[in-house]
């Protein structure tokens, strides 16, 4: 119950973050999140509603990285896991897995103005970040996909993958789920 408490009450004061960032001169532009082994920033204009954990319904006939649709406060939401989309490989740990299997994972919303009723499930929210939390940046790749941005290194040289929400919705790739 503590525990339940405790989550409820981090979630509020980042949701209140996210919000105050949005509309204030606050330097975050970033939702940072962890994904497989690999760590994204979301810009926070792309990035809706954070929520808890939610096993999907299962939906036949789709590619192995779309875990199947969940209802997400009255609203129906198809559930992407985000490791398994951007590696190709086939998710990292059954939907089916236990509570404490995805005690910190958080299926992250895409803003409602894109127009695309989808949560992306990460294993782990890291918090706010803006350009001042990285030392290095690099363009992306001249093939690498659209919604692919820069790539930034923090100041312990770790390596953070900018991704376009805006610009993955609207991938043809994205939008076919039928395996």
């Amino acid at each position: 119950m503590a525990n339940r408490d405790a989550l409820r009450a981090f979630q509020s004061r980042l949701a209140a973050r996210l919000q105050a960032a949005r509309t204030s001169d606050v330097s975050a532009s970033w939702l940072a999140v962890e994904a497989g082994e690999a760590r994204y920033l979301f810009p926070l204009g792309h990035a809706g509603e954070i929520f808890p954990w939610t096993p999907p319904q299962a939906v036949p006939y789709t590619a192995p990285w779309f875990l199947g649709v969940a209802n997400l406060r009255g609203g129906l939401y198809g559930v992407v896991q985000l490791s398994s989309f951007l590696t190709g490989q086939p998710p990292d740990a059954p939907v089916a897995a236990g509570e404490g299997a995805r005690a910190q994972s958080r299926l992250v919303a895409l803003n409602e103005l894109l127009e695309v009723n989808c949560a992306l499930l990460v294993d782990r929210l890291v918090g706010l970040r803006g350009v001042e939390a990285f030392t290095d940046s690099q363009p992306p790749a001249a093939d690498a996909p659209a919604w692919v941005g820069h790539t930034y290194q923090d100041a312990d040289g770790e390596s953070w993958q900018e991704l376009s929400l805006q610009a993955l919705s609207q991938q043809s790739h994205f939008l076919s789920i039928g395996a």
